[in-house]
């Protein structure tokens, strides 16, 4: 008895957990997650230059405003928090990658703090938009199919 008592109290807790991101973050890593596999499979096509933080603002808010039309959630707002994780996955890729190799000058440092500004301010608006689109497919596919099927 006293196991199904502290199961249902972590369970509780754990829901909790969960309900605490509010539901526009949830779609938006989901479309994130979701972007990093689809961005691979673009990145193998011929002349691909493919990055991860922009196919994750793109393709993911895409899917983030698709999943977000189904639910009962904007999606331009989806798709504008999925366009930021975007760019803060560039910004992070870059870091690791090509941060590593570059001599750190004041004016280096001054320069890369202007330039992720700057991208952390425009990818949300890419985000924004390919949210609509992805919300606007969606509810044409689907009322595609209501039609189709009376």
């Amino acid at each position: 008895m006293d196991y199904i008592y502290s199961y249902t109290i972590q369970r509780m807790l754990s829901n909790a957990r969960i309900r605490r991101i509010p539901q526009a973050w949830r779609v938006a890593i989901l479309g994130t997650v979701a972007a990093l596999p689809a961005t691979a499979v673009i990145n193998w096509l011929p002349n691909s230059e493919t990055t991860v933080g922009g196919g994750v603002m793109l393709v993911g808010s895409i899917i983030a405003g698709a999943v977000a039309a189904n639910r009962s959630v904007e999606p331009s707002t989806a798709g504008l928090r999925a366009g930021f994780l975007g760019g803060m996955i560039g910004v992070f890729v870059f870091i690791l990658t090509e941060g590593t190799t570059v001599t750190w000058s004041l004016n280096t440092i001054v320069f890369f703090l202007i330039a992720v500004v700057m991208l952390l301010c425009i990818s949300p608006v890419f985000g924004l938009i390919s949210g609509r689109i992805g919300g606007w497919v969606a509810k044409t596919v689907a009322g595609f199919r209501v039609d189709q099927a009376s």
